[in-house]
């Protein structure tokens, strides 16, 4: 890692985090921020005495609240940040009355049934988006009967949901990026809110997913205002905190500036070796890495920094706040949910993605209670001389004969040529395929796909995953039905080049610059232009969010309308809110800049 990052004594066994990856340090060693290419620990720069570290200087502040909320996400170590804090006031001599919402949560075994008409049959990937809200799950009548002791020097309610109990006091929020969340997960070490027991990952992911993430989020979202501090809880011995209203400064600016969320990476059964050649600061002693997740929303962060602490906070906290700000003139169609999706598939020296194909908007909602579908396309960042996409079906498909040999592949475990139903086309640098929702699809081995496309991201239904085993060494879950739902046709022969590859057209240009539109599809609902210039380009947002990326050339400088500055280095995503108005792009390389913009339409 790099010397400007402080490493922390903290456990990470995999008996806490099963993960090859680093854990996010707590500190920066050099406040100044190093640019030595692409950043995995983007940060947004406070200033002094915004971030404070410790549970020392915690309950300082806790003690002279009399009263404290503790709220937070499910996945934390909630006896260890208890025991952190308990140590802290016992040394100050003080006797504390704890409250724990797990003891108001209802029975396991009730709280199981709640929650099982969102989780679909006991094999299923998916479910569909809960529609309780968190206090179901809790005895709330007793709940709300705990009152602070009027004897103690301090009463603390600690939990997910500690706010139901309505107390009139400060309100600590502590947040758990996902990525930690889902290596406690694969570790055995966290639980589903309320279950019964502990259960396969993918089950635990399906219900974090479909139940506790929707229902956390939208308290999360229902008591954002009311919060006095929050902190970061994905370090197992020590904790950052802040000011909830130093941390609502920070979002206003990135608001009006430049928003990076925090990306992280994935191995996977097909990935490659891109990604470990080319990004520096990862764990190079992995398989592979197959995703980068680079605006994967749901599942990002956004990281402050303040005198040298680091603190991160999930990317709906902006969204919660600054919708319109981020979003613009699309704010009313979207809401609070960012629609844009970038990230990387590498193939490098890998394998190919499944066939596959994902829902139609009308399935997806009725099924899985998502608003918008999977609408993706592939823009080509890198690729080898023998890289190819599948896109698309060959002339004489007849959909029941394919049916029949995927199945009859499937149940005898053979290999089949999908070329004689799945047509292949040689994939370029730059080159852009538009994936459809219904669209037959996959990369071949030999590319870093940049996926810009709509934000849900889980519902891809695999129809042939090339007889191949998970890196757990078991097969990955094969979805004919759903496919043969949504699969279209019609998409096949010479209309899949006609339709599904961008016709990339020069639509502005001067001296030394010049605008390429990628149109997409009709049933996209954002498009993309390239922007190609030798020195710099002057860009309004007209109320529009936009979303970008460096995909040729060393770096660039962003300085948007309210003064801000910031360089990004290739393949770094970043986005550009639409309360920006305008921002100048200037090229920091000694050849041309190429700068992918996708944008609502």
């Amino acid at each position: 890692m790099n010397s400007h990052l402080k490493v922390n004594p903290v456990e990470t066994s995999q008996s806490i985090r099963k993960t090859a990856q680093h854990l996010m340090p707590m500190q920066l060693l050099n406040r100044q921020e190093v640019k030595e290419g692409y950043n995995i620990y983007p940060i947004c720069a406070l200033g002094d005495q915004k971030i404070f570290n410790g549970y020392s200087s915690l309950t300082k502040w806790m003690v002279s609240q009399k009263n404290v909320v503790i709220e937070g996400y499910v996945g934390l170590f909630w006896d260890k940040i208890q025991e952190a804090i308990n140590k802290c006031l016992a040394e100050e001599g003080l006797t504390v009355r704890w409250i724990n919402t797990s003891d108001y949560l209802k029975a396991p075994a009730d709280v199981d049934v709640l929650v099982a008409p969102f989780l679909g049959t006991e094999d299923s990937v998916w479910g569909t988006k809960c529609t309780l809200s968190l206090a179901d799950l809790y005895q709330t009548e007793n709940l709300s009967t705990q009152r602070p002791d009027e004897t103690a020097d301090i009463n603390i309610i600690i939990g997910p949901g500690a706010s139901l109990a309505g107390w009139d006091a400060a309100i600590l929020y502590i947040d758990l990026p996902k990525n930690e969340l889902l290596f406690r997960m694969r570790a055995g070490a966290i639980n589903n809110l309320g279950a019964s027991a502990l259960t396969e990952a993918y089950k635990m992911y399906k219900r974090f997913y479909f139940v506790d993430w929707v229902l956390l989020n939208n308290h999360k979202k229902a008591i954002l205002n009311k919060l006095t501090t929050i902190a970061d809880g994905q370090w197992l011995a020590d904790i950052n905190w802040m000011f909830k209203s130093d941390l609502d400064n920070g979002l206003n600016k990135i608001s009006h500036s430049v928003i990076r969320a925090r990306p992280w990476f994935e191995p996977g059964a097909w990935g490659g070796q891109w990604i470990k050649d080319h990004i520096e600061n990862l764990n190079k002693d992995v398989v592979n890495y197959a995703w980068s997740f680079e605006l994967i929303v749901p599942e990002n962060g956004l990281v402050f920094e303040s005198g040298g602490n680091l603190l991160e906070v999930s990317f709906d906290t902006l969204m919660f706040q600054h919708q319109h700000q981020v979003l613009g003139k699309h704010a009313a169609t979207f809401g609070d949910e960012f629609p844009i999706r970038f990230d990387f598939l590498d193939t490098f020296k890998g394998g190919n993605l499944s066939i596959q194909c994902h829902p139609g908007i009308a399935y997806i909602q009725e099924h899985f209670g998502e608003k918008i579908t999977q609408d993706e396309t592939y823009y080509i960042l890198d690729c080898d001389k023998d890289a190819k996409v599948y896109l698309g079906f060959q002339e004489n498909i007849e959909p029941a004969t394919f049916k029949s040999v995927l199945e009859e592949s499937q149940e005898k475990g053979e290999q089949i040529d999908i070329t004689q139903y799945v047509q292949t086309y040689t994939a370029q640098q730059h080159d852009f395929f538009l994936i459809p929702n219904g669209t037959v699809h996959s990369a071949g081995t030999g590319n870093l796909v940049l996926e810009i496309s709509a934000t849900p991201y889980i519902f891809t239904f695999k129809m042939y995953d090339w007889m191949r085993l998970d890196l757990e060494g078991k097969p990955r879950p094969i979805n004919i039905e759903h496919a043969f739902n949504n699969l279209n046709f019609d998409r096949k022969g010479a209309q899949v080049r006609q339709e599904l590859i961008s016709k990339q057209v020069v639509i502005e240009q001067g001296e030394g610059w010049q605008v390429v539109h990628l149109p997409t599809h009709v049933d996209h609902f954002y498009d993309v232009h390239r922007m190609e210039f030798d020195h710099e380009m002057f860009v309004q947002t007209d109320d529009s969010c936009h979303v970008l990326m460096l995909v040729e050339g060393e770096a660039l400088q962003v300085e948007t309308a309210d003064g801000s500055l910031q360089q990004f280095a290739f393949a770094e995503t970043f986005v550009v809110p639409a309360a920006a108005a305008s921002y100048k792009l200037t090229n920091l390389g000694d050849r041309r800049a190429k700068v992918i913009k996708a944008f609502l339409k």
